[in-house]
């Protein structure tokens, strides 16, 4: 995945809210639709790409 993209073209963005709201979910969508991530992950499954750590996958929760 490595891009060179030019530095004045790269965003820094921060999602912050309560538990539950959305934010990885929000986030998933923003890395398919940007074309970073070629799927969309689900939190409950397991498979979002926010969630690498194995305890974030086993409780189900982004740390």
């Amino acid at each position: 995945m490595a891009r060179k993209t030019p530095l004045n073209r790269i965003r820094n963005i921060g999602i912050a809210a309560h538990i539950d709201a959305g934010k990885t979910t929000t986030s998933e969508r923003i890395l398919f639709y940007t074309g970073v991530s070629h799927k969309i992950g689900e939190v409950h499954d397991g498979a979002a790409t926010m969630d690498w750590m194995e305890q974030e996958k086993e409780r189900g929760i982004t740390i």
